[in-house]
């Protein structure tokens, strides 16, 4: 059920229709747009009546939602979500597209630093980089933990970035959410239901990355998951998906992208170091990420990926990583987008998005 606000509607008139919805054992879930105000309403089982709904002032009018997932659905919001962040002027999913770099592992302050400094000299705004890390042998890097978190922090101080971290339980997120700046979901636990509504009951932001076989439906209930705990700040990552190639680690599913447009105002952005697997390939299915339509890209970047402890083989060297984001900016433009120079202001596109 959705519920639409007249554009004239006062807040206070939007207030009472959300105690009213409360009252009647559901939960509402105000989202102001461009013009007016829809409100969500979750938790009932089946069909709500509209008409003592419709009746209260304000109300413009009481739409059914068909679809299983509500919060996300464009029926709920017609304008794209804008991920923002307090006190910084990074977005995620409006006209700048986004970018994020680091290494897959934090393995020492002087790594994390000098990976940090080479990423925000070329223009990202966001520091990814593994504090936890689920890996496939029990044998294999696990992260650093709180101390990882600690050291992303100090970069986060000196560099100006923001961090994006994975939470991977219920102990982690709660360290996540105490130091970074964006909670990262892996793929691993896209359906992991119990630590996505605890991400929900977070104020943070959350990047919800897409599990290697789950379908576009299976990744927007992941993110309905998110939303109806009450976080509106998602943001999608297609991150390649498992076939039978075996010429890339995985298959990145570029067309994803577009398919999410249509469907949900979340923005989307992709990680084509997962997706290749090998690091010649990287760039490419960057450049192809930003000319689809994704709201930003996240790779890995390491200053020695020869001894890296997780991932080299597909952790670009700084010097590429800079000459991909010469290659970025001119395709962001193409497409009606900007890219952060760190050098000077932002230039603005020359085609209206």
């Amino acid at each position: 059920m959705l519920i639409l606000m007249n554009v004239n509607a006062t807040d206070d008139q939007t207030q009472a229709v959300c105690k009213r919805v409360e009252e009647l054992g559901f939960r509402p879930h105000p989202l102001p747009g461009a013009t007016r105000c829809a409100i969500g309403i979750t938790g009932n089982q089946g069909a709500v009546e509209a008409d003592p709904l419709s009746q209260l002032p304000g109300v413009a009018e009481v739409i059914a939602v068909s679809k299983p997932y509500k919060l996300v659905s464009r029926d709920m919001k017609p304008e794209d979500t804008v991920v923002r962040f307090e006190g910084r002027d990074a977005t995620i999913g409006g006209v700048e597209v986004a970018l994020m770099a680091g290494p897959c592992g934090v393995e020492s302050r002087d790594q994390l630093f000098r990976a940090a400094e080479a990423v925000a000299e070329s223009g990202a705004r966001f520091l990814r980089g593994g504090a936890f890390k689920p890996r496939t042998s029990p044998y294999a890097f696990q992260g650093m933990g709180e101390k990882g978190l600690e050291i992303m922090a100090e970069a986060r101080e000196a560099f100006g970035l923001l961090v994006v971290t994975e939470a991977i339980c219920h102990e982690s997120l709660a360290l996540v959410d105490q130091y970074a700046d964006m909670i990262q979901i892996g793929a691993r636990n896209m359906q992991n239901f119990a630590l996505l509504k605890l991400a929900g009951r977070s104020r943070r932001p959350v990047l919800l990355k897409r599990g290697m076989s789950a379908t576009l439906d299976e990744l927007l209930m992941a993110a309905e998951y998110i939303m109806s705990e009450g976080n509106y700040n998602v943001v999608l990552c297609e991150r390649g998906i498992r076939t039978f190639a075996d010429h890339t680690r995985n298959t990145l599913d570029v067309g994803i992208v577009p398919a999410v447009k249509k469907l949900t105002h979340l923005p989307i952005i992709i990680d084509p170091s997962h997706a290749a697997g090998k690091r010649d390939k990287v760039v490419p299915l960057a450049r192809a990420g930003v000319a689809v339509g994704a709201d930003g890209v996240i790779v890995e970047v390491h200053c020695d990926p020869d001894h890296a402890l997780s991932d080299g083989p597909q952790s670009l060297y700084p010097g590429q990583f800079a000459a991909m984001v010469e290659n970025l900016r001119g395709i962001a433009q193409l497409v009606g987008r900007t890219m952060y120079d760190p050098k000077c202001k932002p230039v603005t596109a020359a085609v209206a998005r």
